[in-house]
């Protein structure tokens, strides 16, 4: 397997915020493409084709919640859209409104988690998820916001009914984010682990890679679902002093 590596990154991502971390960001801002993005989406198709139940979950009460995910993309992405698109690497992608997951697979760098109130808590109803940090999807489907973050040390029940309230307060067109930082040795992007043998988390500086997600929170104005998106990006660590004005 290759190594994928993006050579930039438009954030610092050393200058990380205490937890939650969540910022205000612009509709204009809520999907990225980068430099790594026909080699991302090559390994995307991989695992869509090979590892099919793996990555993707929609249960069918996500069904409607997933096309709305998927119309409000091809309006943001590609408004051009008919039955197909032409990404930026050249590759034509059908799309499949049957199937809103696998397509939104295929379109972009992010992955995608949708998530429902169901009683005082938002449930993790569908998603795909190609490029786990240390988490399986398997294992978080249908959970609530507190058995997703289990075992984040720092996911106390006080962050948890902030997170909560945060959820709740989402508005549709004013999305929010907010990134991580993450060591490791290994660059692979599909790194799926059980929550019952967590990864050793080495300290800063101290490992090959960072590998950095920035995730968005939006909430779908029809169906109120909100949805988690995750682009992720790896860089080589000694590259990072290089970055003068990380774009």
């Amino acid at each position: 397997m290759s190594v994928i590596l993006q050579k930039k990154i438009p954030y610092d991502p050393t200058d990380l915020r205490a937890l939650p971390g969540i910022q205000p960001t612009q509709m204009q801002d809520w999907l990225y493409q980068d430099d790594a993005f026909a080699a991302q989406m090559n390994r995307r198709a991989a695992l869509l084709s090979e590892r099919r139940d793996d990555v993707l979950a929609l249960d069918p009460q996500a069904e409607e919640a997933a096309q709305e995910l998927l119309a409000l993309l091809l309006a943001t992405a590609y408004p051009d859209a008919t039955d197909h698109v032409v990404r930026p690497d050249g590759v034509r992608v059908e799309i499949d409104t049957a199937r809103p997951m696998d397509t939104l697979c295929l379109l972009v760098q992010e992955d995608f988690c949708i998530l429902q109130k169901h009683g005082n808590e938002h449930v993790l109803t569908g998603a795909v998820l190609c490029f786990p940090a240390s988490w399986r999807l398997s294992e978080k489907f249908m959970r609530p916001l507190v058995d997703i973050h289990i075992p984040v040390d720092s996911y106390d029940d006080n962050i948890a009914r902030r997170v909560q309230r945060l959820f709740d307060g989402i508005k549709p067109d004013r999305p929010l984010w907010r990134f991580n930082a993450l060591w490791y040795e290994d660059p692979e992007l599909y790194q799926p682990r059980s929550a019952s043998t967590p990864r050793e988390k080495p300290e800063e500086g101290t490992t090959s890679y960072l590998r950095s997600e920035r995730q968005t929170l939006l909430r779908l104005p029809h169906t109120g679902a909100v949805v988690f998106s995750i682009h992720t990006y790896v860089l080589a660590a000694n590259s990072l002093s290089e970055m003068e004005n990380p774009a």
